[in-house]
C-alpha cells in the first residue's frame, strides 16, 4: 500500500507541476496585474525588462519560449509593443494566444483612453491612434483593468474564478485607499515638464499639471530651439522635469538648469517580480519627485 501511495504521488507531480496557467505578461506592471489577479494559480513571465522602452524593443528567442508555452499574453495594447509583440506572437506559433482568441488580453482596451483618435500622421511624431497607452501609471485604472482581467481568467479557470474576482476587488479598494493621500501630498504642486507623454495619466488623476514635454513630437529628440520655446513659455514658473532612465539625461538636465528647477528620474515600471506594494512604489516616487523640495 505504502508503495503505491509513493507512486501515485510520483505520477500526479507532474500533472500539479502543470497545474499553473501561464501567463506571458508584457511588461512588468502588466505582470504584476497578473500574479495580483490570478494569486497562486497563475505562472508569469515578464518579456520586456522594467528598465528598457517598451515602444523599442526587439522580439527575443526567451520571448518566443514564454510565448509558446503561454495560455495568456497580457499586453498594454493601443500599439505600445506593435514593433515587437506580434512578431513575437507569430514565431510562437501558439494559436491560443492569438488576438482574438481568449488567451490574448490588452489592458488598454478595457478602459478609457487620453489622446484617443488622432491621426496616425508621422509628421506629429509616433502617435498612437488609439489613445495613450501608458494606463500602467493610472492606479484607478489599473483597477479597473484587474477586474477586466480577472473576468478573463475566470473563462480560463472558472473553478478559481471567484478567487480571480475577490483579488481584484482587494487590489481596487488598495488603490481607493492610497489616492486620497498621493493627492493631499500633491495638493498645490506646480505641475512637470516630462519627457515623454508616459506620465499623462498619473498626472491627470493626482491632478497635477503637465507644463511641457521634452520630445517636441512623440519619438522625436529635443533640439535647441525647442528648448529654447520652453524655457520662454516657463520662466518665473516653478516646476519639476522627469524622466525615465533610459531617456536621455542632457536635454532634462539643461532645461531644468535654464529653469532652475530640479531634474529627477523616476521610474515607468516596478521589478519584474512585482506585487501590488511594488507598484505602489512606483506611485510613491513620482510624488515624491513631484513635491520635491527644490521645485
Amino acid at each position: 500500500m505504502r508503495r503505491f501511495c509513493i507512486l501515485l504521488c510520483c505520477l500526479l507531480l507532474p500533472l500539479t507541476a502543470r497545474a499553473h496557467l501561464e501567463v506571458a505578461a508584457t511588461t512588468a506592471s502588466m505582470g504584476m496585474l497578473a500574479r495580483v489577479v490570478g494569486g497562486d494559480a497563475v505562472r508569469v513571465t515578464v518579456l520586456a525588462p522594467p528598465d528598457r522602452d517598451p515602444h523599442a524593443l526587439q522580439a527575443r528567442p526567451s520571448m518566443l519560449r514564454a510565448l509558446r508555452d503561454a495560455e495568456l499574453v497580457v499586453a498594454v495594447g493601443a500599439e505600445l509593443e506593435v514593433g515587437w509583440l506580434p512578431a513575437a506572437i507569430a514565431g510562437a506559433a501558439n494559436p491560443r494566444i492569438l488576438p482574438g482568441r481568449p488567451g490574448y488580453f490588452e489592458a488598454a482596451a478595457q478602459v478609457p483612453l487620453l489622446d484617443a483618435g488622432q491621426p496616425a500622421d508621422r509628421a506629429r511624431g509616433d502617435v498612437h491612434p488609439m489613445g495613450n497607452p501608458h494606463v500602467n501609471l493610472d492606479p484607478a485604472r489599473m483597477a479597473a483593468i484587474a477586474q477586466a482581467l480577472a473576468e478573463r481568467l475566470a473563462r480560463l479557470r472558472p473553478g478559481e474564478a471567484a478567487a480571480f474576482r475577490a483579488n481584484a476587488a482587494a487590489f481596487g479598494r488598495a488603490v481607493e485607499a492610497r489616492l486620497p493621500g498621493w493627492r493631499a501630498r500633491l495638493a498645490g504642486a506646480p505641475g512637470a515638464v516630462l519627457y515623454h507623454r508616459d506620465g499623462d495619466y498619473l498626472l491627470a488623476r493626482l491632478g497635477v499639471p503637465v507644463l511641457g514635454y521634452l520630445e517636441p513630437v512623440p519619438g522625436v529628440p529635443p533640439g535647441a530651439g525647442h528648448l529654447e520655446r520652453l524655457v520662454g513659455e516657463l520662466r518665473g514658473r516653478r516646476g519639476v522635469v522627469l524622466r525615465q532612465a533610459y531617456q536621455p539625461a542632457q536635454s532634462a538636465d539643461r532645461l531644468a538648469a535654464l529653469l532652475g528647477w530640479s531634474s529627477h528620474v523616476v521610474p515607468m515600471e516596478p521589478s519584474s517580480d512585482a506585487r501590488a506594494e511594488d507598484y505602489f512604489r512606483v506611485i510613491d516616487a513620482w510624488v515624491t519627485a513631484l513635491t520635491s523640495p527644490s521645485a
